[in-house]
């Protein structure tokens, strides 16, 4: 009995709504008119998902990160995040956000990137040296602290952007298409590193591809959206075990869902208003 109540209560959990979006709508105003960017988006978020968001460009991914980061205000409907507004979120370092490009200022070591966001929270210089430790550790960047990044490679570079996302510690991890600049050896590489990471850390992840494998080999829920404005046309719960090698993509079980997915993607752009 004992065992079974600490088992539900794991599954309670894990199945916490982390970021819960209802009817969420963003309609920009531009000097052609109105842009619908996302309408009547439903979305709950549990913590420890690894959510990856895949659809054609324009198609809202992004704009919903932002919306979830208070990067963009939305024009109708509600979302919460951590059961909070996303601006008392921010506030409240609920989120580190890793962007395309890694934004790594050249004139700062790699240590001192990583710190940047410890020094404006107003970190000890011992706490902002220890969580530099560990988090280069994480993304397996040990021995280049005081490397510049232009001595880095592109993928190395993208590590270190990770690396200072988790410096804070915060819950939720925001990445919009993080790998999308790299080539094919380096992303599977990455992509093998983040999937431990994020085994190791229990992070809440949401996660911007364009890539159909990427979304499915990382994802526990990979979310399909329509071209603008952009809808969910299918969330998809993935099978797959947690423990993922790269060869798991030969296998019916990952090809069943990359088929849904494609699927789900040609239904979106055969979507008549």
């Amino acid at each position: 009995m004992a065992l079974a109540k600490e088992l539900e209560q794991i599954e309670t959990v894990a199945q916490e709504p982390v970021i819960v979006a209802e009817k969420l709508d963003l309609t920009f105003q531009t000097n052609d008119g109105a842009v619908q960017a996302l309408r009547d988006v439903n979305l709950t978020i549990n913590k420890g998902d690894f959510v990856s968001f895949i659809g054609p460009s324009g198609c809202g991914k992004t704009t919903f990160l932002r919306v979830v980061a208070a990067l963009e205000q939305p024009t109708g409907g509600v979302i919460s995040v951590n059961g909070m507004s996303p601006e008392q979120a921010r506030q409240a370092r609920a989120y580190g956000y890793v962007f395309q490009a890694a934004g790594l200022y050249p004139w700062r070591t790699i240590a001192k990137n990583i710190k940047l966001p410890l020094e404006i929270m107003g970190f000890s210089k011992a706490d902002q040296d220890e969580h530099v430790e560990r988090v280069l550790k994480l993304v397996d960047l040990e021995g280049f602290a005081n490397k510049y990044p232009w001595q880095l490679s592109g993928g190395m570079q993208q590590r270190a952007s990770i690396a200072r996302a988790l410096a804070f510690d915060a819950e939720i991890l925001l990445m919009d298409e993080p790998f999308g600049a790299l080539d094919e050896i380096v992303r599977d590489h990455l992509n093998e590193q983040l999937l431990e990471l994020w085994n190791r850390t229990g992070k809440t992840i949401g996660f911007v591809t364009h890539s159909i494998p990427e979304a499915v080999y990382l994802s526990t829920k990979i979310v399909v959206m329509s071209p603008r404005p952009g809808r969910i046309t299918d969330v998809i719960e993935s099978p797959l075990p947690q423990e993922r090698p790269l060869d798991i993509r030969d296998t019916p079980e990952f090809l069943t869902v990359a088929h849904r997915v494609r699927e789900g993607l040609r239904a979106g752009h055969a979507y008549d208003d």
